[in-house]
């Protein structure tokens, strides 16, 4: 079995692990929709679960169209340092896109003490003022999501929003409501329905999309990036 294999370059145990989960896929009789195929992997490969097969929503055409963003550059922002510490940076600067994390910012602080509301919220007001055409990715808390919700309701149209968050408190809701939103106004939107989620999920479904839009899904060509 490939997992046996002495591998040793990070590039060899990526696509050694990818071979594993397509082989997986194949006996558990699944076929991913083709534009799909990347993000999913993408995930299962991040958490070593397949739940993520059935959990991830994309609406119609969002890879293709968070892939044209890419291309021109679109900005990623996120809701927590750890997502944006996650996606690649490399991959970021070939396609001159930034990633961002408001939360730090002491005015953020601040807007969310004014506001009564959490950080993560006021983080996300703030960049879709900043980058109202960004890619906004949360993972991690499902107040961030639902502040976009209702910046869409009050005409926010972002190139992608990324709703993935993890927990009890929300977290359901937030997603479903998200996913009926994107539908509804036609954006472009990935959610991972139910409980699970997390900072690594989000990161992992942005760096798919750029590996994607650099047709660099192969782990050996990445690794030479690199050097």
């Amino acid at each position: 079995m490939k997992g046996t294999q002495n591998y040793r370059l990070p590039a060899e145990i990526e696509q050694a692990s990818m071979d594993i989960i397509s082989e997986e896929l194949s006996q558990r009789g699944v076929v991913l929709p083709p534009e799909a195929e990347a993000v999913v992997k993408r995930v299962i490969h991040t958490t070593a679960d397949f739940d993520y097969v059935d959990t991830l929503r994309f609406t119609p055409s969002t890879v293709q169209r968070a892939v044209a963003a890419l291309r021109m550059g679109t900005a990623i922002v996120t809701d927590t340092a750890m997502a944006q510490a996650g996606i690649s940076k490399s991959a970021l600067q070939k396609l001159s896109c930034e990633a961002h994390c408001l939360i730090a910012e002491p005015q953020i602080a601040q807007a969310a003490k004014e506001q009564g509301t959490t950080r993560a919220a006021a983080a996300m007001q703030a960049a879709a003022q900043r980058y109202p055409e960004g890619i906004f990715a949360v993972g991690n808390a499902p107040t961030a999501l639902l502040a976009l919700c209702d910046l869409v309701q009050s005409g926010l149209r972002p190139a992608l929003i990324i709703g993935v968050p993890v927990g009890f408190v929300h977290v359901e809701e937030s997603k479903q409501q998200l996913y009926t939103l994107c539908q509804t106004y036609g954006l472009p939107c990935i959610a991972a329905m139910g409980r699970k989620g997390g900072s690594n999920v989000a990161a992992a479904v942005c760096n798919a999309l750029l590996y994607t839009a650099l047709d660099a899904l192969d782990p050996a060509l990445r690794q030479r990036w690199s050097g």
